[in-house]
């Protein structure tokens, strides 16, 4: 296992549409660690494959609080089969958007079907803060990040904010 370097805005890659994987194989397997390692060592609860640069339909997460055992979950090829109508607000932060959050409505409760790191077919149906980051995931794999569901204004600001710590870094290691 190792960590990985996560991606932040305004890198192109994070706007790209992830592949389905094939097979669930060692590889897939392995990754799958680095991924989990690389979130933990963030420390965040959710990570998709395109945030460390893998454009492959893959989810890591693990929403266990402090004082809770871990439980870290794969997703590999996860597809949102059913949403509730009623709707959750919750604030969202992300690793590729570091130190940024804001409060985002999606629905309340969703039923994923996916593989899991033995590539045996799951489903489950998911509320509260585990419905959120199942959500936020998967719009990663889409190329879609949580400032998309922001005011234009906001989603603006964050952006050039993020462009223009892009460009001095650039300017700094030339």
């Amino acid at each position: 296992m190792s960590k990985r370097p996560i991606l932040v805005i305004p890198d192109p890659v994070l706007r790209k549409v992830a592949e389905p994987v094939a097979a669930v194989d060692d590889d897939v397997r392995a990754l799958v660690d680095d991924m989990l390692e690389t979130m933990y060592a963030a420390p965040g609860i959710g990570l998709a494959a395109p945030q460390i640069g893998v454009l492959e339909r893959i989810v890591v997460l693990d929403v266990a609080g402090d004082e809770e055992e871990k439980a870290p979950m794969a997703l590999i090829n996860p597809e949102i089969t059913w949403q509730s109508e009623e709707t959750r607000v919750h604030q969202e932060g992300c690793l590729s958007i570091p130190e940024y959050y804001e409060e985002v409505e999606r629905p309340a409760e969703v039923t994923v079907r996916y593989l899991d790191r033995d590539g045996a077919a799951q489903e489950i149906t998911a509320d509260g803060i585990l419905a959120t980051c199942i959500q936020h995931e998967i719009d990663h794999l889409n190329g879609v990040l949580f400032i998309d569901y922001l005011s234009r204004l906001k989603r603006d600001r964050v952006t050039k904010k993020f462009a223009k710590q892009a460009r001095l870094a650039a300017t700094e290691k030339a």
